[in-house]
Order: structure tokens, then C-alpha cells, then sequence
């Protein structure tokens, strides 16, 4: 295994992935990631349209030819007829996390009451935590330092590389080990 973790980026937007706006929100999970880990990490970006078959292959492709543990999309999750990323998650994964998605509605929701129309998930495809958040730089920032004590560990479980975090960014969680008796 490499010493530098593999992290999918994807951000699902038919007008970014068409060039008419600029992208902000996969830059804003780099800068977060950038930010908050300590270990070296390679961000595979993505950029691409609300369309189920390639928002699929997408996560099947980062996962199981580019062997990222963690993939992290961008939109899609509302209730407009073409957010669809929700339903391509759980398409690809194994096994759903919903706690994910209730921490970061409920995060979201001190913020704006529109947040309970948000469908944030997260699912693990064979070794792969797959976390779904919103489009907008600012609820990413807001549901990520929500969720991401967790992440580490949830890696570690599933045997992925270490991810280490500046705690004065975000703590990793990690179980005490206890004391040799």
C-alpha cells in the first residue's frame, strides 16, 4: 500500500461540468481535506453531469481501478428531479452509513430550515467509505468538520491507509487502547 492516500473528489453538476460556472465545491473539499489532514493525500477530481449511469461509474471506477478509500461527491443531493447522486451511492455501495447523513442534516439545520430537503448519504463499497454531501462551499465545510471525527476510524476499520488529522482543525476519534493487564 502507498504512503499517500487516494481521495475521490467528485463534484456532480451539469452547469460545472459544461464549463458554464466555475466549479467551487470540489476545491472547497480539497481545501478542507488540505486543511485538516496531516497525512499526504492525492485528490482524483472529478467533474461531472447529474447523470445516474456516470455519477455509477464514476464511484466504481475511483473505488475499484484507482483504489481511493474515501470518495467524496459534491451536489445532487436535493430534491430536483436530476439529483440523483443519493440513489447512484446506493446503486454502487455494499452497505449503507445513514448516521452520515442524519448528523449532517442535522448540523445543516441550525443554519437554514431548507436543510431537511437535503438527501446526504454515505455508504461503503468493499473497503471504500463514500460520503455524499451538499453543493454549496459552505455546507461542505459545515457537514465535513461535522462528520469527519469519524472518518479516520472508519477507514481504519476497513483496513485503509491511517489518516491523520491537525487536531486543532478536526480530532480523528480513535477508541483508548486499553492497558495490557
Amino acid at each position: 500500500m502507498s504512503d499517500i492516500a487516494k481521495i475521490g473528489i467528485v463534484t456532480i453538476s451539469d452547469r460545472a461540468s459544461k464549463g458554464i460556472y466555475a466549479d467551487e465545491s470540489g476545491p472547497a473539499i480539497v481545501a478542507f481535506l488540505t486543511e485538516a489532514l496531516t497525512t499526504p493525500f492525492e485528490p482524483l477530481v472529478r467533474v461531472i453531469p447529474d447523470e445516474r449511469p456516470l455519477i455509477e461509474g464514476t464511484l466504481r471506477d475511483l473505488v475499484d481501478h484507482h483504489d481511493c478509500q474515501l470518495v467524496v461527491t459534491t451536489g445532487g443531493t436535493g430534491p430536483a428531479t436530476r439529483d440523483v447522486t443519493p440513489e447512484a451511492t446506493e446503486a454502487v455501495c455494499d452497505r449503507m452509513m445513514p448516521g452520515f447523513g442524519e448528523l449532517m442534516r442535522a448540523v445543516s439545520l441550525k443554519s437554514v430550515p431548507t436543510a431537511i430537503l437535503s438527501r446526504q448519504t454515505a455508504g461503503l463499497r468493499g473497503k471504500s467509505l463514500i460520503i455524499n454531501l451538499p453543493g454549496k462551499p459552505g455546507a461542505i465545510r459545515e457537514c465535513l468538520m461535522a462528520v469527519f471525527p469519524a472518518v479516520p476510524y472508519c477507514i481504519d476499520l476497513m483496513e485503509g491507509p491511517r489518516l491523520e488529522t491537525r487536531p486543532e482543525v478536526v480530532s480523528a476519534f480513535r477508541p483508548k487502547a486499553k492497558p495490557a493487564s
